[in-house]
């Protein structure tokens, strides 16, 4: 099996990335040098993503809202001790609904929620729906990120109106449009390493040799940092993976050790998140799209250091347009097409990730500085 990608970051990291995809009778080919333009989640055909946020007076928080084609299937994979999320039991294979309308993506913890229900007028207004008698009622599961206070405000947080406004401007874009990256959105007000650095959206994209595109978009709120990274770069907007390489120690943060004010019994709970949107153009059923999600978190693990923490709220979505179908030809030919685009689900968020990272820019408000990572 052959990837076809374009990945962010340092030689170093394409060479191990590059590494950890090599499969027996199959090599790694690079579609090309980093081009935020190439590879996001909007390369699988259908999907657009929009942002909405506010900077300033207070505020450091947004939307972002993930709206594919109609008929999409969709599911989800909570792992995180500590989620804040919207409708995600309607994504359970066991349910009567299929498909999903939009997913939204928030800051302002649990009262972020309230922006679904801005992605969900949006979506009647266009009849986006699971029909009924009279209407529609739109699915539109969300997951949020704790952000609040983090622009000066504990008040400051998205609501029904910045959800309609995410959702407005995901409709008005372009089928293959480029997806703004960093502090954008539900990453305005991210950060990472407890708060010491910024966190942000990132995305990716990844086509097999047999037309499968596998794409993530992720939020990265993290406690942690990258797994097997300094915060030292070697160049503008690279991440330098260390010399201990993935057998780094899975030990405290390196933000906690540096007496950074955060560290210690004393300090505020660590209250993080990654929250991510794998999409593919296969055919899959709900069961198929949760045990997507499930493989994808695989992807989370080999970013962060650490995750699914008990005051973690890590997420995972999976949706599934349906225009390119799997060989199931028989039972081997099903399993083997699965596991290569699971497979494939992990190594995109794991890129998506670092992507988040890479894109985030400093921040300085009232409630203190967050500077960008390795710079």
């Amino acid at each position: 099996m052959q990837y076809y990608i374009t990945i962010v970051g340092t030689t170093d990291i394409r060479a191990r990335f590059f590494k950890t995809l090599e499969r027996p009778g199959g090599a790694v080919a690079v579609a090309g040098e980093h081009n935020r333009a190439m590879t996001a989640i909007t390369d699988v055909p259908g999907l657009r993503v929009g942002h909405a946020g506010r900077t300033g007076g207070g505020w450091l928080s947004g939307v972002t809202v993930v709206l594919p084609p109609a008929g999409t299937v969709g599911s989800v994979d909570v792992r995180g001790g500590g989620p804040g999320t919207h409708e995600t039991d309607a994504l359970d294979p066991t349910t009567l609904t299929r498909t999903v309308d939009a997913v939204l993506l928030t800051g302002g913890s649990a009262f972020g929620l309230a922006a679904a229900h801005g992605a969900q007028q949006w979506c009647e207004e266009n009849d986006r729906g699971f029909a009924v008698t009279g209407g529609v009622v739109p699915i539109v599961p969300a997951a949020a990120i704790f952000d609040l206070g983090r622009g000066g405000d504990f008040a400051a947080r998205p609501d029904a109106a910045m959800g309609y406004a995410a959702t407005a401007d995901a409709a008005a874009r372009k089928i293959g449009h480029a997806v703004e990256r960093g502090n954008v959105g539900a990453g305005t007000g991210a950060a990472i390493g407890r708060g010491k650095y910024k966190g942000g959206v990132g995305t990716a994209s990844i086509t097999l040799d047999n037309g499968f595109v596998v794409g993530a978009l992720a939020v990265v709120n993290a406690l942690g940092l990258p797994f097997g990274t300094s915060p030292q770069r070697v160049e503008p907007g690279s991440v330098r993976l260390s010399d201990e390489g993935a057998s780094t120690p899975r030990g405290a943060p390196a933000a906690a050790k540096a007496g950074d004010g955060t560290a210690g019994a004393s300090a505020p709970p660590a209250l993080n998140t990654t929250l991510v949107v794998v999409a593919t153009n296969a055919i899959l059923d709900k069961a198929e799209c949760k045990r997507t999600a499930s493989a994808a978190h695989a992807g989370l693990a080999r970013a962060l250091n650490p995750s699914h923490t008990l005051a973690d709220g890590d997420t995972v979505f999976c949706l599934a347009t349906g225009a390119l179908a799997v060989d199931r030809s028989s039972e081997a030919a099903r399993q083997a097409s699965l596991i290569t685009l699971q497979s494939a689900a992990a190594d995109v968020v794991r890129l998506a990730i670092l992507d988040a990272i890479d894109c985030a820019e400093a921040v300085t408000t009232p409630a203190g500085e967050f500077g960008a990572y390795g710079r």
